[in-house]
Formats: C-alpha cells, sequence, structure tokens
C-alpha cells in the first residue's frame, strides 16, 4: 500500500493516502482565484497531508487555470473528469463505496460547486456523500457587507478586501465573458431552492473577516431553504484563505473540523436540522 502522495489520472491529480484504514475520501480543489495556485501551496498540500494523517484519503486536483486562452468549462471539466476517475477508482483508493465527497477551498469551493450542479443537471448517478466548502466564492455580484462585516474588514491590519469591481474581474476572467450571461455553474450562489434539491449535506467554513463570506451566507440560506442538510460555519478571528496559512491556529482548527464532518457522516451521524453548528461573528 502506498503511503507517501502520488500523481495519478494523467498527472490531473495527487493522491495523498490515509494513514490508517477508514473508507473514507475527499476530492479537493485548491483555490486562487481562478487564475492561481497549484498543488504544493499549503492550501492543496498541507490542507491534504493534515487530512490524510486524521485518516481520510485526499484526492488533489490540479485543474487547469483560467486565461486569457482558457476559460469555462475547463477548470470545471478537470473538476468532473478527476470525480469519474476518483469514484472508478474508489476500491483501489481504499474508499467506501458511499464514502467519497468533495470540495474545495476559495475559487476551488466554486469549481466543485459548480460540478455537483451540472451532475445534477444531466441526472447523473453517484453524487458526493458531502460537499465541503471552505470560504467559498460564490456570487460574481454581491450584496454589500453589513456594518458589523465592514467593520472587522476596515480594522483588520491584514484582512483582504476583494471589493466588487475584483470580484467581478476574477469572474470574467474565469467565463471569458460577460458574466450577466455565464450558465449557473459558473455563479452557483444564484441558484434557488427548486436547482438544489438533491444536493448531499454541505458544510461551509467561512472565515470571519472576509467580504467574500456574503456568499457563503447566501449559498446556506438557499440549502436550508431547500431543505437540505447545511452547516455553516464562520472561523472566528480569521481572514480570507486561513487554511493557506498553517502556522495560524484557526487552519489546525478548521482541517479539524473538515475531519470531524468527514467522520460523522460517514457514520450515518448527521443531524437532519440545517445550520445545526453556526458560529456566528463574536
Amino acid at each position: 500500500m502506498k503511503t507517501d502522495p502520488y500523481p495519478a489520472a494523467g498527472g490531473l491529480v495527487r493522491v495523498y493516502p490515509a494513514s490508517r484504514a477508514s473508507g473514507i475520501g475527499l476530492l479537493w480543489a485548491h483555490g486562487g482565484a481562478f487564475e492561481f495556485g497549484d498543488l504544493d501551496m499549503p492550501e492543496a498540500d498541507w490542507v491534504a497531508r493534515s487530512l490524510a494523517m486524521r485518516g481520510i484519503t485526499v484526492v488533489s486536483v490540479d485543474y487547469r487555470l483560467a486565461s486569457d486562452d482558457l476559460h469555462y468549462p475547463g477548470p470545471s471539466d478537470d473538476i468532473l473528469t478527476a470525480w469519474a476517475w476518483a469514484r472508478d477508482n474508489r476500491e483501489l483508493l481504499g474508499i467506501d463505496p458511499d464514502g467519497l465527497s468533495i470540495g474545495g477551498a476559495s475559487a476551488g469551493a466554486n469549481l466543485v460547486t459548480g460540478a455537483v450542479l451540472r451532475m445534477l443537471e444531466v441526472h447523473s448517478g453517484g453524487l458526493p456523500s458531502t460537499l465541503v466548502l471552505a470560504y467559498p466564492s460564490l456570487l460574481a455580484v454581491q450584496s454589500p457587507p453589513d456594518q458589523e462585516l465592514e467593520d472587522a474588514l476596515k480594522a483588520h491590519p491584514v484582512g483582504e478586501m476583494f471589493g466588487p469591481a475584483r470580484i467581478r474581474a476574477m469572474y470574467e476572467t474565469y467565463f471569458g465573458g460577460p458574466i450577466d450571461t455565464a450558465p449557473l455553474p459558473v455563479t452557483p450562489g444564484l441558484a434557488t431552492p427548486a436547482d438544489l434539491m438533491g444536493f448531499p449535506p454541505v458544510l461551509v467554513i467561512n472565515s470571519e473577516i472576509d467580504d467574500l463570506s456574503i456568499s457563503g451566507e447566501i449559498f446556506a440560506t438557499s440549502l436550508r431553504d431547500a431543505g437540505r442538510k447545511i452547516t455553516l460555519i464562520t472561523e472566528p478571528g480569521t481572514a480570507h484563505g486561513h487554511l493557506n496559512r498553517p502556522d495560524e491556529t484557526a487552519a489546525t482548527t478548521s482541517v479539524g473540523r473538515i475531519a470531524r464532518w468527514l467522520a460523522a457522516n460517514s457514520q450515518n451521524k448527521m443531524s437532519g436540522d440545517p445550520l445545526t453548528e453556526r458560529i456566528r461573528r463574536p
């Protein structure tokens, strides 16, 4: 049995074998505003290694990055291809038939959410067991921050505020055109409750000092209205991208939350109540 990370699927993924047999697996997509990031950044490598040490097999996706020459659906197609590979190789990977989840951070969270919507569009069988979203970006156009969030952003010396123009530009680079004409998988935060019927249980971990947390909260509300299982957590004191800063205690805390969520789901211990574990800004 391999214990060190290794490339697979023609280089599309890097597999991080679990340190012990649990039957749990996670297909994971790093962030980077659709244009940046790689499998060696902490949000990919450190997260995958940390989860593997907790008994979770991680398949990290090296999706193509958006550029002047590459747009949607390229990166989204890569997620779907990696998902199909992971599903087809579950036995080899030591993952139970219903033990494979999908997740991502920031733009990666967008890609995996859009991929699930695409699966639902074609009535694809074999949906992920759960969906894990870390500080997701799901909307190209958001409502402005409320006063509490705006004050927190201004007061935080290193907090990154994306702002409306930057967010729109990021999405238009990904889509390759005016965002108003983009299909739903590009901006999954626009999904209505009707679009989300059949969605798997979802864990959203927002950063507290992050204007992108607005889209995570909106998406969680839509899931709740659709009657889906949703856990929304705001990690106290964190700025956007905290999983990319493993020296911060919150990064380890969030990885622990993800591991417990996946383990609880695999043991059928999920609560059926929406928003069962919500931590609001203090």
